[in-house]
């Protein structure tokens, strides 16, 4: 369109008389476009930025992630990220489980002091591993690229979530460095260096640990098809998806908690991979609940929230001790 087409307006104005009025608009400098979009108040003076792009993966959909973030604290803060679970194949960054507002959970987590960022990954209809690990490495990398953005201080990053959500977190905590795990160059990045995808703090809710020991029943394909196998996964395949596979002495610590009467999960993931970091000498706490099920559902709503704010209370509790400024 020509730079002079302003001039027309007068007679685009005479066209078509008897149609609906023009639209009316402003015509003057460009201004930045809003950003975030959309800004969303909690109490306890947090603020959430939603919709934020993170990574926009050749080929597929933008990634976006939700930062949550505390009014009035002097930073830099340390940021926690939050991976949603949903078996590979479901969820949104605004899920948690039996929880039904979680984005209030998130802000809580905030209002303590901490950049919570929720993200989205790719699921198994879209792409398979290492895809999900790679979008979660590419939002870690994401926040220390911006930390001076977002007020965050990027050498204090935690990161947890539950089942699916609990399998990446305690794959990324494992992975510093694994090569093939880790995002492919970025097309269009500055000459500035690649910030670390490493995290100092990691926390799985019932996830898978080892892909080898996941039973798989007759007529059913287990993680086949999250991890791009036809029919049954090799066991090089299914080693390189398990965050215990790289557990060693560099791990950061780590919390688990596991649901002693979990029926989609075994119990066993959680106990073994506890005992490998263990056996690394690295620092685990791992909590089990008795009498829930996934998702720490109990028998009774009581059960199911009794159990969840335990969770949630430990996991806050080991974020403000691990992630704590150095004195």
């Amino acid at each position: 369109m020509p730079k002079n087409w302003l001039r027309m307006l007068p007679l685009l104005a005479l066209i078509g008389a008897g149609t609906p009025p023009p639209i009316r608009f402003e015509v003057g400098r460009l201004r930045p476009e809003p950003w975030p979009e959309t800004i969303t108040r909690f109490p306890g003076g947090v603020t959430a930025a939603a919709d934020i792009i993170y990574s926009q993966p050749l080929h597929y959909r933008p990634l976006r992630l939700d930062l949550y973030r505390p009014e009035g604290r002097h930073g830099p803060l340390p940021p926690i990220i939050h991976v949603h679970g949903g078996a590979w194949v479901t969820g949104t960054k605004r899920h948690g489980g039996p929880i039904n507002d979680f984005p209030a959970v998130l802000a809580q987590f905030a209002a303590k002091g901490f950049v919570v960022a929720s993200i989205e990954y790719r699921l198994d209809g879209e792409a398979h591993f290492p895809a999900a690990i790679q979008d979660v490495k590419s939002a870690i990398r994401f926040l220390r690229l911006h930390a001076k953005d977002y007020g965050i201080d990027p050498a204090r990053v935690g990161i947890f979530g539950g089942s699916a959500g609990g399998q990446l977190p305690a794959l990324a905590s494992t992975s510093c460095g694994v090569e093939p795990l880790e995002p492919p160059a970025d097309r269009n990045a500055s000459d500035l260096p690649t910030p670390s995808d490493c995290v100092q703090a990691g926390v799985s809710w019932y996830g898978v640990h080892d892909f080898a020991t996941v039973p798989t029943p007759p007529g059913q394909t287990g993680p086949a098809p999250y991890l791009g196998c036809e029919g049954r996964c090799s066991k090089d395949v299914l080693a390189f998806a398990s965050p215990i596979t790289y557990v060693d002495a560099n791990d950061p610590p780590m919390l688990l908690i596991h649901g002693l009467a979990d029926t989609l999960v075994a119990v066993s993931q959680t106990q073994e991979f506890e005992a490998a970091l263990k056996s690394a000498h690295v620092p685990v706490e791992a909590i089990y609940i008795p009498n829930v099920d996934h998702g720490f559902v109990g028998k009774r709503d009581a059960d199911t929230a009794n159990a969840n704010e335990r969770a949630l209370t430990a996991t806050l509790t080991f974020f403000e001790q691990k992630l704590a400024p150095e004195r």
